[in-house]
């Protein structure tokens, strides 16, 4: 087999929040792609960085009274020790204020002037005159242009879903200060990503096909997944934007070249570049050479370099990074793998119900963090899916498979053969184990006579990030084990010396399948197969171990009193997890050690990628003085039509991110209206429900189509949004008064 060489990454965490179960879903992911392809003993080198640039770190800085650089280095051996709790192993988790990613951002810079992609021009944008500051439309708070509602960004609506400039929102105040913004001009840089060259080359790159590097697989390759490369076909369609690649001071970031320190670049430009910054570093300290450098960063004609991010930042990495990289002299992704985002018991993440669950108080409360792998994997393929966390089925699934199918054969096998036989297997099968031994293998391929031997299948499975298919076939396998044990009934056998012969057969044999298991599972469950390698004294496994042709243990392999490998999942583990991350919002509670204010800036993430709103860096540095809310009379509220509302249907709406089409209906009539939930809700769940709508609110005309109407949600920066719902025996029509 020819040897692949791979550059592999993680999207960057924001060094302005903690770790978290969504958070995880990519990184170990990555991590078992990783692990996987170096068990097949191919050259890979896994890099990762905390994002550190941007207004958000500035603020926080700010408001700790520490510099920007202390709160990073904290932030960073916060993010270490939960990546390393797991067992995340990155080659280089490194820092983007490093020398290494100035210096690459820089000459990017530089070579995209010469070609003539950096414009600058004047922009006109919001000003706090107390911060003495640009603010980013996310820093603008004020009333919905559309739906009125109170305290909405400068973007879009969480409401109603619209979007909008910042200077359309009403009474707009500033989300640092609370002042009143003022209107100001700058001059700005921006990438010409609507030169025609970029939009020619992107094209091609996007939907091109390719081959293997190595020369592994027969078939082409494509970048970027079916769905995403529907998703780029339609930003092109659309036409590119030119994107505003700096930021005025005062900003935590690198300065522009030539502008003497009065531009820095926006961190979105040099966060991409921070995977070149690690690996340098990386490479530097492995005292490897410019040339071998060069061999990952600018050829890619022996190399592979491979992206794993969330698909709400594909529009970056897909149109913004490939752009830049190609008229910079460097070379372009080979694949971007994009992954869905992760709900629990099927709803957004919600810090009301304990769900907002950080890396560091899963690891506090004791739960093992292979569970999580082993579920993640069991739930993850290669599209763009969102995928579930529901806790009944994770503490099933723990049992049952880990638990209940894997380490029961060791621990009913592994006792006799320390007993009995002073630890040593055997390697002499009967025509009947050898049977068993093989139908464990082996697995039938079609209605054909032949068989695929499962270490293949399973091998294609974990390459094509099919993970659930993997872990799915491995249980198969695990199912063959653990009948043949239920069936030759070691335990009766042992009570009878004549039996040991065959009992020592049948005990060597499920040790076998137990570390042919182990071989399958090393890249989901890395702590527990270094457990099981002690145990049955074997160097550290590869993918060649569990290859049919080298398949048993030799005669007389002597192993290791065998100790508990794995604990079972109790329920109260997940009520006490649950209740831990309510401690929030508590009266007086606190999280991760921060001052009220720092603290709000901790489950905000970027914003989902579109092209009419790229992602941004969005947590809010402090809450403003809440607003004086008016009063208003009866006669007020009575103009309000409230009434309660069937949703006959709910379905995805094509191109929104936020938001869902609902047919409500209201007694006499069937309306369509278009909600912002589709965070928190899964259409399949809405259907039959009955809840609130606002029935003389004037149709709107949307992108996606006219609204007529709005239904009645609760949210605020804890969770949401909250669908309000009737009591039993309310009818749609009926007047809510």
């Amino acid at each position: 087999m020819n040897k692949r060489k791979i550059l592999v990454t993680s999207a960057l965490p924001y060094a302005n929040g903690s770790i978290h179960l969504g958070h995880l879903v990519e990184y170990i992911q990555t991590d078992i792609w990783v692990r996987f392809q170096k068990m097949q003993e191919h050259e890979v080198h896994y890099v990762c960085a905390d994002d550190t640039h941007g207004t958000p770190v500035m603020l926080r800085a700010e408001q700790e009274g520490i510099t920007p650089k202390q709160l990073i280095d904290r932030v960073w051996k916060e993010h270490k020790a939960d990546f390393d709790g797991f067992y995340v192993d990155f080659d280089s988790y490194y820092s983007t204020d490093s020398p290494e990613n100035q210096e690459f951002c820089n000459d990017i810079y530089r070579q995209l002037e010469a070609e003539g992609l950096i414009d600058k021009r004047s922009v006109e944008q919001f000003f706090d005159p107390v911060k003495q500051m640009f603010l980013p439309d996310r820093y603008i708070k004020g009333e919905c242009p559309n739906c009125h509602a109170k305290d909405q960004y400068g973007d879009s609506c969480e409401a109603c879903g619209a979007t909008y400039s910042p200077t359309d929102l009403i009474d707009a105040y500033s989300a640092v200060s609370g002042a009143k913004p003022q209107r100001q001009a700058s001059d700005h840089y921006f990438f010409k990503l609507s030169d025609p060259r970029c939009k020619a080359f992107l094209q091609d790159w996007v939907f091109e096909s390719f081959s293997d590097p190595a020369g592994i697989a027969l078939e082409k390759k494509q970048r970027l997944q079916p769905e995403a490369a529907n998703k780029m076909n339609e930003w092109l369609s659309a036409g590119l934007a030119d994107w505003d690649i700096s930021r005025d001071p005062p900003y935590f970031g690198f300065p522009i070249p030539g502008t003497s320190g009065q531009k820095f670049f926006y961190v979105w430009l040099d966060a991409p570049v921070g995977y070149f910054g690690s690996f340098k570093h990386y490479f530097k300290q492995e005292r490897r050479s410019e040339v071998e450098i060069d061999e990952f960063l600018r050829s890619s004609r022996s190399t592979e370099m491979i992206h794993f991010i969330g698909k709400d930042i594909l529009y970056f990495h897909a149109l913004f990074w490939p752009a830049m990289l190609e008229f910079s002299g460097y070379r372009t992704p080979t694949q971007i793998y994009a992954h869905g985002f992760l709900t629990v018991n099927g709803q957004k993440m919600s810090k009301s119900r304990g769900t907002f669950i950080t890396a560091e108080s899963y690891l506090n409360q004791g739960l093992n963090p292979e569970w999580l792998r082993y579920y993640y994997a069991a739930k993850l393929n290669d599209t763009m899916e969102d995928i579930d966390l529901n806790f009944d089925d994770f503490i099933a699934r723990v049992n049952s498979d880990l638990v209940g199918k894997y380490i029961n054969i060791a621990s009913r096998c592994a006792g006799f053969i320390t007993k009995k036989f002073g630890g040593k297997l055997t390697g002499t099968l009967s025509e009947a184990n050898r049977k068993w031994f093989n139908q464990f293998i082996f697995c039938p391929l079609g209605e054909e006579d032949t068989f695929l031997g499962r270490h293949i299948s399973i091998a294609n499975y974990y390459d094509s990030r099919e993970y659930g298919k993997a872990i799915k076939e491995i249980m198969l396998a695990a199912d063959v084990a653990n009948q043949y044990v239920d069936r030759m009934k070691p335990w009766l056998l042992a009570k009878d010396s004549k039996n040991d012969a065959e009992l020592h057969e049948i005990c060597s044999v499920a040790l076998n399948m137990f570390r042919i298991l182990t071989v399958y599972l090393k890249p989901v469950l890395p702590k527990l197969a270094a457990k099981a390698e002690q145990f049955l004294a074997v160097d550290a496994f590869t993918w060649k171990d569990a290859n049919s042709q080298n398949r048993l243990l030799p005669h007389g392999h002597q192993i290791n009193h065998y100790e508990h490998l794995m604990s079972r999942l109790d329920a109260k583990q997940i009520d006490a997890l649950i209740n831990a991350n309510k401690e929030t919002l508590q009266p007086g509670g606190q999280s991760s050690g921060l001052p009220p204010q720092a603290r709000q800036t901790e489950a905000m993430d970027k914003t989902p990628s579109t092209p009419s709103n790229p992602p941004r860096n969005v947590e809010i540095a402090v809450a403003p003085p809440v607003p004086t809310i008016p009063t208003i009379t009866i006669d007020d509220f009575g103009k309000v039509d409230l009434r309660v509302a069937k949703i006959v249907n709910a379905e995805h709406v094509e191109g929104a991110d936020k938001l869902l089409k609902l047919t409500l209906d209201i007694g006499t009539e069937q309306r369509t209206v278009f909600a912002g939930i589709k965070a928190g809700y899964d259409p399949e769940q809405l259907k039959g429900r009955l809840t609130i709508m606002v029935a003389n609110l004037a149709p709107r005309k949307m992108k996606f189509g006219v609204s007529e109407g709005m239904v009645v949600a609760a949210s605020d920066e804890n969770g949401g949004p909250y669908l309000l719902a009737p009591d039993e025996g309310a009818q749609p029509g009926m007047k809510v008064k």
